[in-house]
């Protein structure tokens, strides 16, 4: 279980701070009854939708600054070896015409510092790695604790109208990017375009924006939106219901590219590429993210994802190479006082297997 499971429940998500939990469900149907919520999906297993009663304004924070983690004490799920593999059985697999393209991870872990509180790390966070879409949720009497530094839209609603946002292709720079980065995210937006179909008025898909190019702290992405209306009774449930898993940390065909996760990934993804984000069930309206460039403890460890999507042109070393690139800045930034200023915090290779091979 998480360390200091006694700080109180808190969540701050967009630009509000919600604080006075007062209830926990895994429904997602009442996110369009009344209140203020935050909202974690992992990956796989039952969301938790959290009401609070005070809402306001974040603010800068004033506790204790965050402990920082060792950089060497962090142990990857698959070492560079086992990721070259599971590129090239991913590869072998298009090849045969089983998938067009499958996201592939691996979960990094390392112990929990004392003294641990994830509302600080988002605090760092906030300072060290700013994201659009960043996300603190506190809730230990049900074992979350989330500091999401996510630049990337999973799920917005305001009213009827429904956006995705998904992010294909990483570059050092924008000048960067491959063109295997366009053709991946091409063939993801047509994944989103489906999914949101099967809950959105017949017509109303749309695709605004194609491969624009955003620039974050270390790295550009390429990201497009789609948009749609729902049709009318259907809500969040039926929309999460509709899009999860997103469809950028999976693959397409989605059902065959979580099969080749469930083969290749040696440990459960938790709360990685899952979701996290608000929901006014007043006002209809929300914001969910993907949950990557995230961090969550578990287990008496702190843990991060990192990952990329492999298509037939991908290559091993540059597909191992961009999960370095993903990791580095965040992990710099939960190193914290734990590195010396002029250190840099890499990704380890070593394995720590947490789940079936």
């Amino acid at each position: 279980m998480p360390r200091r499971s006694s700080l109180a429940p808190l969540a701050v998500v967009g630009d509000r701070l919600l604080t006075g939990l007062r209830d926990v469900t895994s429904d997602l149907a009442a996110l369009d009854g009344t209140g203020y919520w935050a909202v974690v999906l992992p990956f796989a297993g039952d969301p938790v939708c959290a009401r609070f009663d005070h809402v306001g304004p974040a603010r800068r924070w004033r506790g204790r600054p965050w402990v920082g983690v060792d950089p060497a004490a962090w142990r990857s799920s698959l070492d560079e070896a086992a990721f070259r593999c599971g590129v090239a059985s991913i590869r072998a697999a298009i090849g045969r015409g089983d998938v067009y393209q499958v996201n592939l991870t691996r979960v990094l872990s390392a112990p929990l510092p004392p003294g641990a509180n994830v509302a600080a790390l988002g605090a760092a966070l906030a300072d060290g790695n700013p994201a659009p879409f960043s996300a603190v949720v506190r809730i230990p009497s049900h074992g979350i604790h989330v500091a999401s530094a996510s630049p990337e839209r999973f799920l917005e609603r305001d009213g009827d109208r429904v956006w995705s946002s998904p992010i294909k292709g990483t570059a050092a720079d924008r000048d960067g990017f491959l063109p295997k980065d366009r053709a991946e995210n091409v063939m993801i937006v047509d994944l989103v375009r489906n999914d949101l179909g099967r809950v959105c008025e017949w017509g109303s898909i749309g695709v605004p924006a194609l491969c624009a190019v955003e620039e974050h702290p270390g790295l550009a992405h390429l990201v497009s939106t789609v948009e749609g209306r729902l049709r009318p009774g259907l809500g969040w449930a039926d929309a999460v219901a509709a899009t999860f898993p997103p469809g950028s940390v999976t693959g397409a065909p989605k059902v065959a590219a979580l099969e080749h996760i469930g083969s290749l990934e040696r440990t459960d993804r938790q709360i990685y590429c899952g979701a996290v984000g608000w929901v006014d069930a007043d006002r209809r309206c929300g914001s969910l993210n993907v949950a990557i460039r995230t961090f969550w403890f578990a287990d008496g460890e702190i843990r991060f994802g990192t990952g990329g999507g492999i298509t037939w042109d991908s290559d091993p070393d540059g597909e191992w190479e961009e999960t370095e690139l993903k990791a580095r800045r965040l992990l710099r930034v939960a190193a914290g006082s734990a590195v010396p200023a002029h250190a840099t915090a890499s990704v380890p290779v070593e394995t720590h297997h947490t789940g079936a091979p």
